[in-house]
């Protein structure tokens, strides 16, 4: 079983939960490296899913840096409670992991 490359910290405060993560990823811009002629690899869009419903949703693009870290709220939330965070880039990569509100 591979290791996710997804980080998350979630902890309820009042009545939102605030989400921390940090995602391993290369993110290449692929403009960078011109005499490697490196392709583009990046996130395209992240999602939080709490109860099976979506409730963030990012578009993302070149600009963003190596080993993102994401941070967000959204209301409600109660401890003990799992949220699921996925990911899919330009390249059909996917990864996506569970963790419980604090």
């Amino acid at each position: 079983m591979s290791r996710s490359s997804i980080t998350i910290r979630a902890k309820q405060k009042g009545d939102f939960t605030e989400v921390r993560l940090l995602v391993k990823h290369p993110m290449q811009s692929g403009k960078c490296q011109l005499a490697t002629k490196a392709e583009a690899i990046f996130i395209q869009e992240l999602r939080c899913f709490y109860k099976k419903q979506q409730v963030v949703v990012a578009q993302l693009g070149v600009a963003i840096a190596e080993n993102p870290y994401f941070t967000f709220r959204f209301k409600g939330g109660t401890p003990g409670d799992m949220i699921k965070i996925s990911w899919v880039d330009n390249q059909g990569n996917r990864d996506d992991q569970i963790a419980e509100i604090h």
